[in-house]
């Protein structure tokens, strides 16, 4: 008994280390990022928005982001958990198929950027694809009477692209530029 229980003590300084280390190396890497490892706060018109969280768009008159599984709601920040093969799930990317290219009639024979039907693993995704924002000028184009080169150039202007993985585009960011423009 007495061995089990030192063990069990020697296993637990250990892991203790083994944490500690882990928790400071990605403590320390975090400082380094742009943020620091903290939010991102834009005040806008009196309001404050956190940039590196989804924000639900709705008008026509701005580009719109990752739909949720959580509505939004960054304190419920999770998933559907729906396999790709489960009926309803089907159904519900179907839906927002449908409601896209009917809100965005002139690109009926385009493909539709995954990620503007798709629910990311966090429901809580601010960036699309530069391919989800150009899929969506037209749309804003119009309501805005706006021509298409001046809200390309807007999105090549707010395209991130990052060292490792794809170009991406803050849609918050973009929606607040785009309101900035007239």
């Amino acid at each position: 008994m007495k061995n089990h229980i030192l063990s069990a003590f020697r296993l637990t300084l250990v892991m203790l280390v083994i944490v500690g280390i882990y928790l400071t190396i990605v403590y320390a890497g975090s400082k380094v990022l742009p943020t620091q490892g903290n939010a991102e706060i834009i005040n806008y018109k009196g309001q404050k928005f956190y940039a590196n969280i989804g924000q639900d768009f709705k008008s026509e008159k701005y580009f719109h982001g990752r739909p949720s599984a959580v509505d939004y709601n960054a304190a419920g920040s999770a998933g559907s958990n729906k396999a790709p093969s489960n009926e309803e799930y089907l159904q519900t990317v179907q839906k927002r198929i449908d409601t896209l290219r009917m809100q965005n009639p002139e690109m009926e024979n385009v493909k539709v950027p995954v990620e503007l039907v798709t629910a990311s693993g966090s429901g809580l995704d601010p960036d699309i694809s530069e391919e989800g924002a150009l899929y969506q000028i037209k749309r804003i184009a119009k309501v805005r009477t706006l021509s298409v080169e001046k809200l390309e150039n807007l999105i090549t202007n707010h395209t991130e692209k990052p060292l490792f993985g794809p170009s991406k585009v803050n849609v918050l960011k973009l929606n607040i530029a785009l309101d900035q423009m007239r």
